[in-house]
């Protein structure tokens, strides 16, 4: 009788890079209430309107959308800053 060999089965390849914290779907509202931080990365892509009703419920796609605003590159902005030590609220922004 012949003997069969055992082929393992490969693991999928982790990836090296975290995924985003923050995507175009997240709102607007709970994006600045989580990460402080990025009041002043909307404020820099010109969404300065991010303590308004509407804040809560759009998203990040949707803001930009309707302000113009390159989504990609705000979203890699705001992921950046999410990313690094949260400060205690707005201390030291242009927002206040």
């Amino acid at each position: 009788m012949a003997k069969t060999k055992k082929t393992k089965q490969k693991k999928p390849a982790k990836t090296a890079a975290k995924k985003d914290i923050i995507t175009k779907n997240t709102a607007i509202g709970d994006v600045v209430s989580k990460y402080p931080q990025t009041a002043e990365v909307f404020a820099k892509h010109g969404l300065h309107c991010i303590g308004c009703a509407i804040a809560s419920f759009e998203s990040v796609e949707q803001g930009a959308r309707s302000h113009g605003v390159d989504a990609g590159k705000l979203l890699k902005d705001l992921n950046t800053a999410a990313k690094k030590k949260k400060s205690s609220g707005h201390q030291g922004c242009s927002c206040c």
